[in-house]
């Protein structure tokens, strides 16, 4: 999946060491139930861990450092976090996204919870940017943002700023559902902007993304489920496919993506949750997507291997849930294979705990996965492969090969290194057991795995930052080569939110996620998330 319609994204005085986690008073606003209430993830890792151990000061150093460059990349006027800023945190850029802006909301509640800044300005930072938030332009009917702003002056972008290119503005289904989360967020953690927050998330109509019609022309899937499309144009771009509709009824016609979100493992279900909460896309439309493609000949043949599995019914259903095998594992993978995929959901929806037959085991088993692959496959000596900063320039989509389902899909070396294991009785093997070349780890998604195997995660960490120096002003760097130790010395706001929000939940009892998971979400959204027998195995 990519972060956004364009194919390459932009690039994008602290607490002391050993603080006291910080216990907001909102912790039970909006129904949240608190830490450890009804909201309250866990999953195989536990549920968090207190302070005073090394691990917990080491944590909240990364954390410290981390936010030092979330603060430098955002002008201080709009409270609008640029898309990326250099290694020196000198030069942010020209453009910003709603999931930029999503990532700086949670951000700063874990900055304020960790204990980085005071609830004083914790206050005024959020205060900023939903007053920016409420004069942004957007779709008025949808209430959805568009995919580019200036950060320093909230104008809605037409042209690139770094060579002045055409931008077709665009309204992505992804970016918003992570704008949203971030809206119930800080509603549920900040009560004195809960009206604010609440005003916008109420605004965003999800939808205008779902096209109810859309399986009956997916192989596989029960016919009378819906997806959601990759977003839309109010007026259709220069070139590319659109596909014309007015899924509301509303009698605006847009301009969609020729493509739906049809797989499971993807970073966007977070905007099928939010639908699904909302009363706006139905609860069965969860079981709509792909585990692997279906096993039908060779219709399917392309994907990545043969999956095995069985159809099972959920709710009238039919969904066939299918896995692959790997390292003596069965899992569902996700188109990349890459960790952001599969794990940034789980930063805010308790997927491990309320899907112990799904979620509860897939998720350990991609993180076990990707440490497999990268320190006894491919041989690198660290692991955590995720689109990110690519070392030699620009950016790129990294991930395990092996457990993506595009059988051409992300690879883990700068040599783009393909395995290709065949698919029996319709594509002979050509790369079974590739040499793997020079592979670049991506810090942000070995985080990702704090809740399931944190001693791997802090050590793969410490090597990353000590012994290959990935490191800076504003903590970890998006990426390193790990054999020519090129570092890509940049901060990408998403990436370090992603950090910011995988900490708060680790060192705070997996807090983020009951600030999201509040009750009346959890009553529309974990019945169908119990219910799914993914068919995973460690």
């Amino acid at each position: 999946m990519r972060r956004s319609t364009r194919t390459l994204a932009p690039l994008a005085a602290i607490a002391a060491l050993g603080i006291a986690l910080a216990t907001p008073a909102a912790a039970n606003a909006g129904g949240s139930g608190g830490p450890g209430g009804p909201g309250h993830g866990g999953g195989p890792g536990g549920p968090g861990h207190g302070g005073g151990s090394a691990a917990d000061a080491t944590l909240k150093q990364y954390a410290a450092d981390t936010w030092r460059s979330m603060d430098a990349m955002t002008d201080a006027a709009t409270g609008l976090p640029a898309d990326n800023i250099t290694g020196d945190l000198a030069t942010p850029s020209g453009e910003t996204s709603p999931t930029n802006i999503g990532g700086y909301l949670w951000s700063t509640i874990a900055a304020r919870d960790l204990g980085l800044i005071d609830r004083k300005d914790a206050r005024t930072r959020l205060a900023t940017t939903l007053t920016t938030l409420d004069g942004l332009e957007r779709h008025d009917a949808s209430g959805m943002f568009y995919n580019w702003y200036s950060p320093t002056t909230g104008a809605k972008l037409t042209t690139w700023p770094e060579d002045g290119s055409t931008v077709y503005p665009f309204l992505s289904t992804v970016d918003n559902g992570w704008l949203a989360a971030a809206l119930r967020v800080v509603g549920n953690a900040e009560p004195s902007l809960k009206k604010q927050a609440g005003a916008l998330y109420a605004s965003m109509d999800f939808s205008w993304f779902h096209d109810k019609a859309a399986a009956a022309s997916k192989p596989g899937i029960d016919p009378s489920l819906g997806l959601n499309r990759g977003g839309f144009w109010v007026d259709p771009p220069g070139d590319g496919c659109t596909v014309p509709g007015d899924y509301t009824g509303s009698g605006e016609t847009v301009y969609y993506t020729c493509h739906w979100y049809d797989t499971t493992v993807s970073e966007a279900r977070i905007a099928t949750y939010v639908g699904i909460a909302n009363g706006q896309i139905p609860a069965n439309d969860y079981y709509g997507t792909y585990r692997t493609m279906p096993d039908q000949g060779c219709d399917f043949g392309w994907q990545e291997q043969k999956p095995t599995g069985e159809t099972r019914t959920y709710n009238g259903v039919s969904v066939y849930e299918g896995t692959y095998s790997y390292d003596g594992m069965q899992l569902v993978p996700a188109w990349g294979g890459s960790m952001f995929e599969a794990l940034m959901p789980d930063l805010f929806v308790p997927e491990a705990q309320w899907g112990p037959t799904s979620w509860g085991v897939n998720h350990p088993a991609t993180v076990k996965a990707q440490i497999h692959h990268g320190l006894d496959e491919a041989g690198y000596g660290y692991w955590g492969f995720s689109p990110a900063s690519d070392p030699a320039g620009g950016y790129r989509e990294y991930g395990v090969d092996a457990v993506g389902m595009q059988s051409d899909g992300y690879t883990s070396d700068q040599e783009r290194t393909d395995v290709d294991l065949g698919y029996e009785g319709c594509r002979e093997a050509t790369n079974p057991t590739p040499t793997f070349g020079d592979g670049v780890v991506t810090p942000h998604a070995a985080f990702l795995a704090l809740p399931y195997d944190r001693s791997a995660v802090l050590t793969n960490l410490d090597g990353i930052k000590n012994t290959l120096g990935a490191y800076g002003p504003g903590g970890f760097y998006d990426a390193v080569a790990v054999k020519s130790d090129t570092v890509a010395q940049r901060y990408l706001s998403l990436d370090q939110s992603m950090i910011m929000a995988a900490i708060l939940n680790d060192l705070g009892h997996d807090r983020l996620k009951s600030y999201f998971a509040d009750r009346a979400f959890e009553k529309a959204v974990r019945p169908v998330v119990a219910a799914q027998v993914f068919g995973s195995k460690l």
